[in-house]
């Protein structure tokens, strides 16, 4: 499964972690967390990033990373 997101910055996108008080900084943290890989590609209009996720039943895959880091039985 492939999943991208664009925004019309074209800011490089950082991991961080953010602090329980922060209100946001999170998302790209948890991407790269439950992604088997992901990245940035910059066109003309800002970038996309990009992540990858192995499903159920890919040959040569695990369950999920999603189903394992929620306990969830992945199908």
């Amino acid at each position: 499964l492939t999943c991208e997101v664009w925004d019309g910055s074209s800011t490089a996108p950082h991991l961080r972690y953010a602090a329980t008080t922060d209100e946001g900084g999170r998302g790209l943290f948890l991407v790269a967390q439950l992604s088997e890989h992901w990245g940035t590609r910059y066109t003309p209009e800002g970038k996309v990033i990009w992540a990858e996720l192995l499903l159920p039943g890919t040959p040569g895959g695990d369950p999920p990373a999603l189903a394992a880091f929620l306990d969830v039985d992945p199908l």
